[in-house]
């Protein structure tokens, strides 16, 4: 029989590596303040698990098969304005954190943090309050200092989204199987984001990502 830890945060941990998942359930659970009721490997289980479930926290990744963290994060915010989201990710760029926060996440930190960070940043985004990475915000903030525009402000969270596949090479057709979307509506959108971003080519595209920093360039890549 569980038992439960009285007053504790309650949080739904996603992320599509059971190992990893294994891991902060153990960091999570070792703090008499929370407690982890649910676990999601996609983000269509974590928006059922969080109607079942409605944990005071929802501990995102942003990587996941299927619908995006993007677009779970979405969906679970629509479902509840109220819902406290912070996202875990990989990804370090402030792009993310921007498209993360407009999704409606309270909280965005990366994977390369101290333990501790992500104790402190689920009990901060419990408590109501938004947390960003300490270094990522230093990074947004001196861009807004020095009155630069990110590359991707351009785009919407659901461009961003499509702009990410694209640059892991995925095709339109794919896309919307994976998002649930027409093959017509993410074409439509495939042109607005190479509109936006001027390149012609999914190539061109990818070249953009990695030159941006946003994807690592693959042995094939390398050589073209």
């Amino acid at each position: 029989m569980i038992k439960h830890k009285p007053q504790a945060i309650r949080v739904l941990l996603v992320d599509d590596h059971v190992v990893v998942r294994t891991g902060y359930r153990a960091l999570l659970t070792n703090s008499e303040d929370i407690e982890v009721v649910a676990e999601a490997e996609t983000g269509e289980q974590a928006c059922e698990k969080y109607a079942q479930h409605e944990p005071d926290v929802v501990v995102m990744d942003l990587s996941l098969p299927g619908i995006s963290g993007f677009e779970a994060t979405r969906r679970i915010i629509s479902r509840n304005h109220a819902a406290q989201v912070l996202v875990f990710s990989m990804h370090d760029d402030t792009a993310f954190v921007e498209k993360s926060m407009q999704a409606g996440a309270k909280g965005y930190i990366t994977k390369d943090n101290a333990p501790e960070t992500l104790i402190e940043a689920v009990i901060q985004v419990a408590s109501g309050k938004e947390y960003l990475d300490p270094r990522l915000e230093k990074n947004m903030a001196f861009q807004k200092a020095c009155n630069r525009t990110n590359l991707f402000s351009g785009l919407t969270t659901r461009e961003f989204e499509i702009f990410c596949l694209l640059a892991q090479g995925e095709g339109a057709a794919s896309i919307a199987d994976r998002i649930c979307l027409s093959y017509k509506t993410v074409a439509n959108y495939v042109t607005q984001i190479k509109s936006k971003l001027d390149v012609r080519t999914q190539a061109e595209l990818v070249h953009l990502a990695m030159r941006e920093g946003m994807i690592k360039p693959s042995a094939n890549q390398l050589d073209e």
